[in-house]
């Protein structure tokens, strides 16, 4: 059976993650191996450069010196200091700044000597003397570098997780897209009959006001039919006073829900926004049928109209058993629903048309168990 896209998808995901987890695990156990071997390596010349000092110190006068000063010389990256027994400074060589007050040398000695064991040296005299030494600029560097990495992996797993996301989105445009189109041509030759047959019996039934009331309905299938094959097309807009669409969208629900639902409408003024007239009026049809689903077909709807600084708001208040608040953020999900039937496709449509195609808001401004839900729209007001 050939899995679906969701499967290769998750699939793909794991796989990218797994890749960068090695990526990350491999790139940090190579690093961590290549600062022990040069912090030995560093070890191993401070172990010479001590011994170098040592038969600087010990050789007798006439003795050519020019090896053990080579030797001593070489060391131009380790930062080095060397101490008495209290830790006065007697010399430095690498450090970061050439003059250092005694306080500050001390303080540069007992931090190396704390970092990592000093090498003794024992002069002729039986005096000791030590040799502290810290991190090449160069191990300095190599330490951040499993920070760098870490950043890089993360960003290279945030690239993924955009990149996998967009083509779910992508393919669920064109699924929606596709459904949609697919649902409007099958409506269309039905609906085309229906239509013809419903002028027939209009000549044989002239005075029958069920048939001036079965045309409505069955041009109310042409326009759900348009409202589809629009999906995925391009928006045509027109400016429309939302006041008198609302009122238009309501006259017709009104008629096809229950009688023990109450729709009120009030509004602070007259507005006017850009949008597209088929498929907003199919976002307020859903938003009251849902309402009065809410409320098992009794209850009271309330359609408020504002505004708020440049955005007409539409509040739709409904009575019902409200939404948990778990799910309010999952309410726009394709494919959510707590109802029996139903496919959970009409909110997640309606949040398309007006955040994708009208660049406005949709979202639940208020919800409570058992006393109702408030659905805000806003829009740019014209």
């Amino acid at each position: 059976m050939a899995s679906s896209i969701y499967d290769i998808q998750q699939y793909t995901k794991a796989v990218f993650i797994v890749l960068a987890v090695i990526i990350a695990g491999l790139s940090f156990y190579v690093t961590h191996n290549l600062v022990n071997s040069l912090s030995i390596e560093e070890k191993a010349r401070m172990e010479i450069w001590a011994n170098a000092t040592r038969e600087l110190v010990s050789m007798p006068d006439g003795c050519d010196l020019t090896f053990v000063q080579e030797v001593i010389s070489e060391n131009t990256t380790i930062p080095v200091v060397l101490a008495d027994t209290s830790f006065r400074v007697l010399s430095y060589r690498n450090l970061e700044k050439d003059d250092y007050t005694e306080a500050e040398l001390t303080a540069i000695a007992r931090s190396f000597a704390a970092a990592r064991k000093s090498i003794v040296v024992t002069m002729d005299d039986g005096e000791k003397q030590y040799i502290c030494y810290g991190n090449s600029l160069l191990l300095k560097k190599l330490a951040y570098f499993p920070i760098v990495q870490f950043m890089v992996v993360a960003l290279y797993l945030i690239l993924v997780v955009l990149v996998l996301l967009a083509m779910k989105r992508a393919e669920q445009n064109k699924v929606w897209v596709g459904l949609s189109k697919e649902t409007a041509h099958q409506l269309g030759t039905p609906i085309s009959s229906m239509l013809a047959w419903t002028e027939i019996l209009k000549t044989k039934y002239p005075d029958d006001k069920m048939m001036f009331e079965m045309e409505k309905d069955v041009n109310r299938l042409r326009t759900i039919a348009e409202r589809f094959s629009q999906i995925g097309s391009k928006t045509e807009f027109e400016l429309v006073e939302i006041n008198q669409l609302i009122t238009k969208s309501l006259t017709y629900i009104r008629t096809r829900i229950s009688k023990k639902v109450n729709i009120e409408f009030c509004s602070g003024s007259t507005y006017y926004v850009m949008i597209n007239i088929p498929l907003f009026e199919w976002v307020i049809e859903n938003l009251c049928k849902n309402a009065v689903d809410a409320m098992n077909g009794e209850g009271g709807i309330t359609i408020y109209i504002g505004d708020k600084e440049s955005n007409v708001f539409i509040d739709i208040t409904d009575t019902g058993k409200g939404i948990s608040k778990k799910n309010i953020k999952k309410v726009f999900n394709p494919g959510f629903t707590t109802k029996k039937r139903g496919w959970g496709l009409g909110l997640s449509l309606a949040h398309r048309i007006i955040e994708e195609y009208h660049k406005g808001k949709i979202y639940v401004k208020h919800s409570e168990i058992n006393k109702g839900t408030t659905f805000r729209i806003e829009l740019k007001k014209v």
